[in-house]
């Protein structure tokens, strides 16, 4: 509503003696100008520019005779001033202007400047005018004056012997006689009306008073601490027509302030809080409203220190309220008891060190204009442990304070509450929270309580992960977009009056003294007047409001006296030739606009429903009003300044359903009308004959009459309601929303029966819901179920003022800020509708809410803060909510992760409590372990850890670990390995914390290297043409995992580890998952090498070599070779160029294939080389993990580029640069190789080569595996791997390691067993590995030579060239039509061949798009 901003100004008044120091400030009715008293003097000072202008000193001798000066009362048309004295005088002073046109500090401006040519009124408006202050009158009352107060045009004087006087302006008495206040009767209420008692006692008199206009009376404290309210009975002022009444339970009042639009009296009390009253229009008694007071829990250690309330005011516009207490500090709090700023606490309390600061002592205050300023006269505060030298310092500046306040839109013009913005207007700037879109992209660190709450959705907001293009606008970051207003409309209409925001959040629109102007934040520039007399001609008086492109206002025309009602179109000049005017008969007080319907408040009490419509003729665009219906209200308004708003809203008692019509034409159903906080209703009455509309002109369409008014609420400060229709949310969007100050929020909520069913004939229709939420909300976004606010701040800069300046406004007060903030209201819905066993309605309302992506914290809070009122009750609930919440969560499927949550923020001791109500969690953890969500399940691992024995919690881990390990969650499997050990070594006490969300980057995928290093060392010259041999040394995996496995190995619980680590590697290595191994291995430690040592003749052993050649293919993405069909006449035959590497079809017959001449080309050693030197430069991956491999689907070969991407594969034209490919794929030997031109049958040769290879991860992580199988002697496997990666070398190191050591004799069997094997499925199914088996065959033969049992000879015959010619070239053919149709050859199993070259080429075409398994991570030392 109100909120402080910046730090306080502070003005110098003229040096003087401390005696001369100002300790009262009192502002004229128009807040123009503020008188200043001090013990002799009179001051009159002016509020923009904030200068003196004049003072009043009086001589010593009159000073002795009157005394020093206490209070001051201005008459309403601010031309007198009247001065009550210490000895019992009055003083009159008038208010003249001096020396004829002259002005204060005139602005000079140079000559030929623009505002030379001057406006009319701008010397009054710019300047401070020159005044003079004469004495015209004394009156002597003889008795101290204890209050003075102006009743229109007369002033009423209160003094110490019990009397009132009523005094005429002019300082006579008019013959009336002072009224004796023991001769008024004083009752509870004034039905009683005579026979009330009298104030018995003699020395009672009126400490304080102040006058109601709308109430017709006074609000009085008595000296002895009694409150009292006085009217008169008729319209004659004298004791016999006077009457009281008092509240029977105030004695300790001590001072007064009213509030005319609510009709509310404030009276405050000895012991700091402030008593708030209003009087009941039946019997006329006294009614507490409510109480504004410091809680302990707030406030722990000052609330009940404050001393007694020293000031009370009501802001100009009366929305808010400002209390100081006899301790010092400020407080804000809003019309209904809401409270906005306290500067009794934080950072206005204390230091940035931490030491208190005395706080602000405050002797006077008074708003100024609209409530942007505050006029403070600041105490001195303690000064006993001061020095005197800063002392003097502190009296020779007696200063006035200004506190600079920025205040919601709504305070003015409230017909901005069926707007989703939020606006907030300062004295010469508008705070908006819906800037460009470019803006909201960043979301703020967040630190208020409220905005914490939302700090994970923030995020999700930001990314436009919302359905509601406007959510994540009015929500991206907690900054405002702030536009300065027009500093030439603001030199002659200071202050702002009005501001308004149109729908989309593009354009706002200002209303100052005279005129208006807007802005449009799409071109950033202001649109005012072009004629300044139109200008200055129009006053608007009832506000203003968007519709569409037009802007609405109801004004008065000055030089016609009319009042009318306009509209002006935004995108034609301002101007009243554009404008569309419509002449009332009587002043508009409020205005509000509901689709294409205007509504006003008219100062004799009625209401005047428009029609608008756009009207376009040909260029020019306007707009057309018409009068629809008129209701009189006057029967139920007793004075029209009452009314705070009036809106038309489409809320009726009836809900949709009743009402018999489509909801997209949801119809202007009913007037809200709020009567001084009373929140009023009146209806379409439906009872009479129905018109049939479609028979009239919708504009002659007579509409139906109004019932009569009913109340909805009381201490209604603003309603919200919206005019959109959406099936899905209807909850939210046919309710009505209410702010009702300190009782909180209401929600008039409508309840529809479920599946259309006809409702119960008792059930009501609405339900009204009231619930407390933590900020001042100013805007409600329907869909979303938030409500937006703000906040204020306070940063401090006091280390930065370190010289002896005690009372610098720095020092003592910090830098104020006004931030968003916003908060989810759900939970609190669903609550009340379970508590009143509406439980349907609430899963009908969370439902239709649970796409917001804020949902799942809606759920736990309505668990959290349930299970926390509970649970710590002191007294047994009856009717405990816990169990119906925990059924009604069980609706949803996020179940288990609510409770889970919730369990982990809750303190032990009340985990009891919460699993009697919604399972135990054993349950709860299997059930998550069957719905596959492992991280909720590890959550519940703690929950049993700290309420079940340690072999429970053990079991359960197991199980948790085991599927883990399964599904390859590596960094729950690392926090289960922990988990596992705490309880083993009895460190139960530390539970290890459980990954909320797996990190993408670990989650599985080879880390190859991270913890290891390779050398290879060779020598080329010994190197055979045909072999490379590889020496490996394999470091133990160092850091954190290697000291895990060396530490304590015999403890029993690393045994237990170690076992189910075991029995994983041995199921992956049956099931033939080399990849998945790769990865467990890598992400978890394991020492491989030394378990296949330990299994190389058992789990280690390939019993089917075809088997797993093929799933190999398919884990790997690796394509199977294929033969092309122009093969036989290869280019290469020409011996134009070689090339060399083991991806060539090799053939021991020379005719369809060329010759390998290895000495020519490359030596193995470079060749071995070549793999690492692709490994250097491999940028690692971020792979997501997905829980399904890449899908299947046609595969197209396209040339890729390899610029330095490890997924793509080079192309032929990266062939034209010289030798661009050292990776292993491809060594060009011939240096003129860029001028050669590539045939088709060359091309063709050289994508087939290309499609033959996988990916270059693949090829790493296999020579990785290749590695470790080659150094624990699983010589089986090594084959298999030199198969699928074609290289002759691997086969013969294999040979060469047989030759030199002693190999089990079962292993070599096996061996040759799956090389026939291997041969056999070759002939038949994939023709594409016969020519690299044929080009290995001496080797072999050499194999089998070793052995006993010799294999015969013509399983390894060379084909005749023919023969591969007939074979090869149609099943080739075959093969690449079944790849392109995607079917799958019969001969294979489980049809692995073509979908891995399906997968493998997709996941090429798209850059190897992230598949089943994460990162790897190289380094070559």
């Amino acid at each position: 509503m109100y909120f402080l901003s910046g730090w306080p100004k502070r003005l110098l008044c003229p040096p003087g003696s401390p005696a001369e120091a100002p300790f009262h400030v009192q502002s004229d009715p128009q807040r123009a100008f503020f008188a200043v008293l001090a013990p002799t003097r009179l001051s009159i000072w002016y509020s923009r520019p904030s200068v003196l202008i004049v003072t009043y000193k009086e001589s010593t001798k009159s000073s002795t005779q009157f005394g020093s000066y206490k209070q001051t009362e201005w008459r309403p048309d601010s031309t007198m001033i009247a001065v009550s004295t210490a000895n019992g005088y009055i003083l009159f002073f008038h208010m003249t202007s001096a020396r004829g046109d002259k002005y204060l500090y005139e602005p000079v401006f140079p000559k030929g400047s623009p505002q030379m040519k001057g406006t009319p009124h701008f010397k009054e408006e710019q300047c401070a005018p020159a005044l003079n202050l004469d004495m015209r009158k004394i009156l002597d009352l003889q008795a101290p004056i204890m209050s003075l107060q102006s009743v229109l045009e007369d002033l009423l004087v209160a003094t110490s012997d019990g009397l009132l006087h009523l005094i005429h302006w002019e300082g006579m008495t008019n013959g009336r006689k002072a009224i004796n206040l023991c001769t008024v009767p004083f009752s509870v209420d004034l039905q009683s009306s005579r026979v009330g008692s009298y104030l018995g006692f003699a020395d009672v008199y009126i400490r304080d008073m102040e006058y109601c206009a709308t109430l017709d009376g006074f609000a009085v404290v008595f000296n002895d601490g009694k409150v009292g309210f006085i009217t008169p009975v008729s319209s004659r002022f004298t004791a016999e027509q006077l009457h009281g009444v008092w509240p029977q339970d105030v004695v300790d009042g001590t001072c007064v302030a009213v509030n005319n639009k609510y009709r509310l009296m404030a009276f405050g009390c000895a012991s700091g809080s402030v008593q708030v009253y209003t009087i009941d229009n039946t019997s006329g008694a006294m009614l507490l409203s409510h109480k504004l007071e410091l809680t302990a829990k707030q406030y722990p250690d000052i609330w009940n220190k404050t001393g007694a309330v020293k000031l009370i005011r009501w802001s100009p516009d009366n929305s808010v309220v400002i209390v100081t207490w006899e301790y010092g500090g400020l407080s804000l709090w809003s019309v209904f008891g809401a409270q906005l700023i306290c500067t009794l606490g934080g950072d206005f309390a204390y230091r940035s060190d931490g030491i208190k600061k005395d706080p602000l002592r405050i002797n006077s205050m008074s708003w100024g204009a609209e409530g942007y300023h505050l006029w403070v006269i600041s105490g001195f505060g303690p000064q006993h442990g001061e020095i005197e030298s800063d002392l003097k310092s502190v009296m020779k500046q007696p200063s006035i304070l200004l506190f600079q306040f920025i205040k919601s839109a709504l305070t003015a013009n409230p017909c901005m509450s069926n707007q989703e913005q939020v606006l907030l207007q300062g004295e010469d700037r508008l705070y908006l929270n819906c800037g460009e879109a470019s803006q909201t992209q960043s979301p703020g660190s967040s630190s208020a309580r409220a905005e914490h709450k939302l700090g994970q959705e923030k995020s999700l907001f930001a990314d436009g992960g919302l359905e509601s293009p406007s959510l994540s606008t009015l929500l991206g970051h907690r900054h405002w977009h702030v536009v300065q207003i027009s500093s030439t409309y603001l030199e002659s209409n200071w202050p702002i009056r009005f501001s308004a925001i149109d729908k989309l959040g593009q354009n706002v629109a200002v209303v100052g003294k005279f005129g208006f102007a807007h802005y449009s934040l799409l071109t950033k520039k202001w649109k005012l007047f072009g004629s300044i007399t139109q200008e200055q001609n129009m006053i608007v008086t009832g506000g203003l409001a968007w519709w569409n492109d037009f802007m609405v206002l109801a004004c008065y025309n000055i030089s016609d006296h009319q009042e009318e009602l306009r509209v002006y179109l935004r995108t034609s000049n301002l101007d009243n030739a554009f404008a569309h005017v419509t002449k009332t008969q009587v002043e508009t007080l409020l205005l509000s606009v509901f689709r294409d319907m205007v509504v006003v408040f008219r100062a004799d009490c009625s209401i005047c429903l428009y029609s608008i419509e756009r009207k376009s003729d040909g260029a020019h665009t306007s707009a057309g009003i018409q009068v629809l219906q008129e209701v009189s209200m006057s029967r139920y308004i007793p004075h029209p300044f009452l009314v705070v708003s009036v809106t038309l809203t489409s809320v009726s008692t009836e809900n949709g359903l009743a009402l018999k019509m489509p909801q997209q034409a949801r119809d202007a159903e009913s007037i809200m009308l709020n009567l001084a906080g009373q929140l009023i209703m009146m209806q379409r009455d439906r009872s009479g004959p129905q018109i049939r509309e479609k028979d009239s002109h919708p504009n002659q369409r007579k509409l139906l009459p109004f019932c009569p008014p009913v109340v909805l609420a009381q201490s209604v400060e603003n309603v919200w309601t919206t005019c959109r229709a959406d099936k899905q949310k209807r909850h939210l969007l046919e309710a009505l929303w209410l702010s009702c100050g300190g009782a909180g929020m209401k929600v008039w909520l409508p309840l529809f029966p479920r599946d259309q069913r006809k409702p119960h004939s008792f059930l009501a229709q609405r339900i009204m819901l009231p619930f407390h939420i933590n900020i001042y909300p100013l805007a409600v976004l329907f869909e979303d179920a938030l409500v937006l606010g703000a906040v204020n701040d306070t940063v401090l800069y006091d280390s930065l003022y370190t010289r002896s300046g005690r009372e610098q406004p720095e020092v003592l007060f910090p830098f104020c800020v006004v931030e968003r903030t916003s908060q989810i209201y759900l939970h609190h819905l669903l609550r009340q509708l379970l508590v009143r066993n509406l439980g349907e309605q609430a899963l009908l309302l969370a439902q239709s809410c649970a796409a917001l992506p804020y949902f799942p914290h809606v759920l736990e809070l309505m668990l959290h803060e349930v299970l926390e009122e509970e649970a710590t009750s002191r007294e047994p609930i009856p009717d405990p909510l816990l169990p119906t919440v925990a059924k009604f969560i069980t609706e949803f499927p996020l179940f288990l992760q609510t409770v889970v949550h919730c369990a982990r923020k809750t303190e032990y001791a009340l985990w009891n409590y919460l699993f009697a109500a919604v399972g135990n969690p054993k349950d709860l953890f299997e059930e998550c372990l069957m719905a596959q969500d492992l991280e909720t399940a590890a959550s519940y691992l703690i929950i049993l850890q700290n309420m079940e024995v340690p072999a429970v919690s053990r079991q359960h881990a197991t199980l948790l670990f085991n599927t883990a390990l399964e599904q390859g969650k590596w960094d729950l499997c690392r926090h289960m390995i922990r988990f596992l050990k705490a309880i083993g070594s009895g460190e139960s006490e530390t539970p290890p914390p459980t990954p909320t969300a797996q990190e993408p980057s670990s989650s599985g995928g080879f880390e190859f290297f991270r913890n290891r290093s390779i050398s290879l060392s060779q020598s080329a010259e010994n190197a055979a043409p045909s072999k490379f041999s590889l020496q490996k040394t394999l470091s133990m995996p160092s850091g954190p995992s290697g000291k895990r496995w060396s530490k304590d190995s015999d403890c029993a619980e690393n045994m237990y580890i170690d076992m189910m680590l075991w029995r994983h590697a041995r199921r992956l290595l049956e099931d033939v998952r080399l990849k998945d191994l790769g990865c467990f291995t890598a992400q978890l430690g394991f020492e491989l090498i030394a378990w296949l040592c330990k299994e190389r003749t058992r789990a280690a052993r390939v019993d089917n070599f075809v088997v797993a050649l093929k799933r190999l293919h398919k884990d790997f993405l690796w394509p199977f070779p294929i033969i092309p069909a122009s093969s036989i006449s290869s280019p290469f035959k020409s011996g134009k160029f070689r090339t060399v590497g083991e991806q060539l079809f090799k053939s021991q017959s020379a005719e369809p294939f060329p010759n390998l001449d290895v000495e020519a080309g490359i030596s193995a050693m470079q060749r071995s080389q070549s793999w690492l030197g692709s490994v250097g430069p491999s940028h690692p991956e971020l792979d997501t993990a997905s829980s399904h491999g890449p899908q299947m689907q046609d595969a197209f070969l396209s040339p890729l580029s390899n610029k330095g991407d490890e997924c793509s594969i080079g192309s032929a034209t990266d062939l034209t640069e010289s030798s661009s490919m050292v990776d292993g794929d491809w060594t060009v030997v011939e240096e003129n190789f860029s001028t050669l031109s590539l045939t088709p049958s060359e091309l063709e040769h050289i994508s087939m080569e290309l499609a033959s290879k996988g990916p270059h991860k693949s090829q790493v992580q296999l020579r990785y595996l290749l590695h470790i199988f080659m150094e624990a002697g699983c010589l089986d496997w090594c084959i298999v791997i030199g198969l699928i990666l074609r290289e002759s070398s691997v086969i013969n190191q294999i040979l060469a390691i047989i030759q030199s050591s002693e190999v089990d004799g079962e292993m070599l069997q096996n061996i040759k067993t799956g090389l026939r094997a291997v041969d056999q499925w070759a002939s038949t199914d994939c023709p594409g590995y016969k020519p690299f088996l044929n080009m290995i065959k001496p080797q072999l033969q050499k194999l089998s030579e070793m052995t006993e049992e010799q294999v015969e000879p013509d399983a390894f015959q060379p084909v005749t060239t023919g023969k591969t010619a007939e074979q090869a070239s149609p099943r080739a053919e075959e093969r690449r039509g079944s790849c392109s149709h995607g079917a799958v050859p019969q001969g294979e199993a489980a049809g692995t061949s073509a979908a891995s070259r399906q997968e493998d080429d997709t996941a090429r075409a798209e850059q190897e798009e992230p598949f089943q398994d994460g990162t790897y991570d190289c380094s070559v030392s």
